[in-house]
């Protein structure tokens, strides 16, 4: 840690209940605290990002950034970028996070070339050890930015210009390295402008294809390189572009079937992403779920009234009470974990502010989890799907999921039967209810 704190009115946060007013203390996050016979830590394998958390200016479209980072002198140096990493871990301790991701570009300055550009991360990978060999903070994920620079503007695996895709083959190659460096959990990959604005100048199939080849190449290098971390493909339907490749976990897993990927991939499923795509989470998540293909979450929320990608800290706990239900009946995260891709609003521009935002998310999820748990206990919820959905267990249903009807089998049966009517109803007032009783 360096001489100077950069945050030292930030004290270890604490639990402390649910009666505590402290607002620099857990009021639901208590780490050791036993769900379903796992801690919440492991439930909930908290994860803060380096992106909007330690480089983000919160600047928006029509105004500069606002951020006060003392510990950030704004330069591109080398210097800065490591200050700035011990500034991150420092912030991390404190607050109990046991993991962290982010781009290379987050961590380490683009140089004059990719040479000394790889230098440059290099340098502070030794820094980014350092601490987590200091803290035991663990990296979650890596992964390439691959999006900000002017090289990307017609996308990088996607690009029309072969160069492109060459150099964005050589980055993500090297963040690969670091991430397994630094003893990452696993590898994203998020489409960012691999799409269109217009199909006018655009070959769809070429660009899909170039993308798949891309993906086969960085599964054949994990293989060389040892790296045993899971990748993901994280969905995400538009913004920057009018429509991203990558637009949902039913596009991503189609796309990662067709081009026989999806052995080597599990998607990083986010709330914000989910609302853009006219999905809720819960679909997202059930969707994934299906496929087997869950691995991880980036943990935010939108604003239902703006049409972008707001990344607001998740305080719903109805939001995350129906994102526990779903990870507890996975099983809990065997990878990934819940990611805060999330960012202060822009009023909120002091660095207690980065704690306090941090804070309501770890508890909206906490509660979430207890909440979750407590349904799952009560088994009313499980109990109504299941029968539901019983004329399959038996007689008919049960022959139709074993294979051993077919269309003529179906036809005697109806024509003994008679006819089919709705014997049950789906009673959605009445399950919603049920949540309400926990919450």
């Amino acid at each position: 840690m360096a001489d100077k704190e950069a945050f030292p009115d930030l004290p270890k946060i604490q639990y402390e209940g649910p009666k505590s007013k402290n607002p620099l203390a857990f009021r639901h996050y208590n780490p050791e605290e036993e769900v379903e016979g796992r801690k919440m830590r492991d439930h909930l394998r908290f994860s803060v990002v380096y992106w909007h958390t330690f480089r983000g200016a919160l600047a928006d479209p029509f105004g500069v950034g606002t951020a006060v980072r003392p510990w950030d002198d704004g330069s591109d140096s080398v210097e800065n970028a490591r200050r700035r990493a011990r500034a991150a871990f420092e912030f991390m301790e404190k607050l109990g996070a046991p993991y962290y991701a982010f781009h290379d570009r987050d961590v380490a300055p683009e140089g004059a070339n990719l040479k000394e550009t790889n230098s440059n991360l290099d340098a502070v990978a030794e820094t980014l050890k350092e601490e987590q060999e200091r803290t035991g903070i663990r990296l979650l994920w890596g992964t390439a930015c691959l999006f900000i620079h002017p090289r990307f503007v017609h996308g990088a695996a996607t690009s029309c210009q072969a160069d492109v895709f060459a150099y964005a083959a050589a980055q993500v190659k090297k963040a690969m390295e670091v991430t397994h460096y630094l003893g990452g959990e696993g590898y994203t990959f998020w489409g960012g402008r691999e799409g269109y604005g217009t199909l006018l100048n655009t070959d769809l199939k070429r660009e899909l294809d170039h993308l798949g080849r891309f993906l086969r190449m960085a599964v054949d290098y994990k293989r060389k390189l040892g790296f045993k971390g899971q990748f993901y493909i994280e969905p995400k339907p538009k913004e920057p572009t009018k429509h991203q490749y990558d637009s949902d976990a039913a596009a991503c897993l189609n796309f990662l079937r067709e081009q026989d990927l999806l052995g080597d991939f599990k998607l990083n499923i986010e709330t914000n992403h989910a609302t853009l795509a006219g999905h809720t989470m819960e679909h997202e998540l059930e969707v994934a779920l299906a496929a087997d293909a869950l691995g991880s979450i980036d943990a935010n929320m939108g604003d239902q009234l703006l049409g972008w990608d707001t990344d607001q800290f998740p305080t719903d706990v109805y939001q995350t009470t129906q994102v526990m239900l779903r990870v507890l009946r996975m099983g809990g995260f065997s990878t990934g974990g819940l990611n805060f891709d999330a960012k202060v609003r822009r009023e909120s521009f002091e660095p207690m502010d980065l704690a306090y935002a941090h804070i309501a998310g770890m508890d909206a999820f906490a509660r979430g989890l207890k909440v979750a748990a407590a349904l799952r206990a009560d088994g009313r919820l499980r109990e109504f799907v299941e029968e539901r959905y019983a004329s399959w267990d038996s007689g008919i249903g049960a022959q139709i999921e074993r294979g051993e009807a077919d269309f003529e089998s179906l036809e005697r049966h109806m024509l003994e039967q008679g006819d089919a009517a709705p014997r049950r109803s789906g009673r959605q007032e009445y399950l919603e209810n049920i949540i309400n009783q926990f919450i």
